[in-house]
């Protein structure tokens, strides 16, 4: 039975209290006025004064042509200019807390989904390798009803106005009458409206949690079964949940992420997703697996389980690369400009994160993990899944930060705030899940075959 250490209860509450520190510094920072923003820019522009003086932005050239705009015969059509930027940039900087947030959240919530789908796979398919991991996965799914009520609430509060990521949710943007109208946004107003829209995430949590409470009611309960009732009760349902999984997951990643550029769409956007934090959601498991053995549980997790979770992590790293590049090719090569701009806006404005992402999330698990002899070593995995949690938190980063704070983005207190916060509560839920239950499921009909599975 495993006991949730006091040490690492009290670094999972740390993190939750300077995430909500570092988010509250995000919130209080962010600028009300347009004239605040002006200083902003102003301060920006210093600073860029001098040997950087040729790389100044298109913004700070705006701010430089208003304050001579005085003599200038266009000042009026200047002034608007800036004004107009001014009120642009507000947006963005009072968004990027929202946003910090939200990239955090979905980010933390699907990790949980993804270890969810993965277990449901391995019943499914019958799995002889994975059993001795099963209370692993269930302690991290233990995160998915405590992270879809925040994801609620922070769902409710968008469709209430409390913030602006979602810019088909402005006023005015289907009225033909109105000077905020948008003939593409009107155009898929059926499908892209608040009352739909929310309780379509109801329906898919309320499902994903349902059959998480379903399968773990019945794993504990075939520990105490004299036959393979329970076992096969979670493997039907299994079969029937990863049908409605694969369903919902492609709507949740069109209405919480695609959305967010809702001129723009790729067919191609749910199993990107997926394979995103289904990547991220294998490492986790890998890594929980890993500090379990370090500390003496699960002494029939062998070399062998690693290796298997390390080729997972690799096979799905390449495959993550395969989709985003045939994503990124057919748009970039076609180029038309409703679909290519999504790409030039985070080339140009997140240069940074949208190649490191790539480096973190393909070049290093391909060169390391190829390997077939450090795919069993413990330290190999824990630094790849290292690499692998950073670049696809990155990759939210790229999908959700330019749709809501256009170019005013920065690696800052309300970022690294909900990273601490939402990671401090996933390791808090999960390993108090698991210090409630037996960390072996004892009495299912493949975990012989699992504590002697070799490579």
């Amino acid at each position: 039975m495993y006991i949730f250490s006091k040490k690492l209860k009290t670094f999972a509450v740390i993190l939750m209290a300077l995430g909500i520190v570092g988010i509250a510094i995000g919130f209080m920072c962010a600028p009300s006025t347009t004239q605040e923003v002006e200083q902003i820019l102003q301060a920006r522009e210093h600073g860029h004064h001098g040997a950087e003086h040729a790389h100044e932005t298109h913004d700070n050239e705006i701010v430089a042509a208003d304050t001579h705009a005085a003599t200038d015969a266009h000042s009026a059509d200047v002034h608007a200019e800036h004004e107009a930027h001014l009120e642009h940039v507000l947006h963005g900087l009072q968004n990027r807390p929202w946003a910090a947030v939200y990239v955090a959240c979905i980010f933390a919530l699907l990790i949980s989904a993804g270890v969810l789908a993965f277990y449901a796979i391995q019943y499914a398919a019958q799995a002889g390798w994975s059993p001795v991991l099963f209370r692993v996965m269930e302690g991290i799914t233990g995160y998915l009803l405590p992270g879809s009520i925040i994801f609620i609430i922070f769902l409710v509060l968008t469709g209430l106005h409390f913030n602006h990521l979602f810019v088909w949710m402005a006023d005015g943007v289907t009225d033909p009458t109105s000077p905020n109208y948008d003939f593409i946004i009107a155009g898929k107003s059926a499908y892209l409206n608040v009352p739909r829209w929310l309780i379509t995430a109801v329906v898919i949590l309320a499902g994903w949690n349902y059959y998480r409470y379903y399968a773990c009611k019945h794993s504990l309960a075939q520990d105490q079964s004299t036959d393979d009732s329970n076992y096969k009760k979670i493997f039907k349902a299994s079969a029937a949940f990863l049908v409605f999984f694969i369903v919902t997951e492609s709507i949740a990643s069109w209405d919480w992420v695609m959305s967010l550029d809702p001129h723009w769409y790729s067919t191609l956007f749910g199993w990107y997703m997926l394979a995103s934090f289904l990547v991220s959601a294998i490492t986790v498991i890998a890594m929980v697996t890993i500090y379990l053995r370090a500390n003496g549980y699960l002494p029939n997790v062998t070399t062998s389980h690693l290796h298997d979770l390390a080729k997972f992590m690799f096979g799905l790293s390449i495959f993550w690369t395969y989709l985003w590049f045939s994503q990124f090719m057919l748009q970039w090569y076609s180029n038309i400009p409703e679909e290519v701009v999504y790409f030039i806006t985070r080339i140009e404005n997140y240069n940074l994160p949208f190649f490191g992402m790539l480096v973190l999330n393909f070049v290093l698990p391909l060169l390391i993990l190829v390997n077939t002899d450090f795919k069993r070593l413990t330290w190999i995995i824990v630094m790849v899944g290292i690499f692998i949690l950073m670049g696809h938190y990155l990759d939210f980063f790229n999908m959700i930060m330019p749709a809501t704070v256009g170019a005013e983005w920065f690696i800052g207190f309300p970022e690294i705030g909900a990273i601490a916060f939402f990671a401090g509560l996933l390791i808090y839920c999960t390993f108090s899940t698991i210090a409630k239950q037996s960390l072996v499921a004892e009495r299912n009909p493949l975990m012989e075959e699992s504590k002697h599975f070799h490579y």
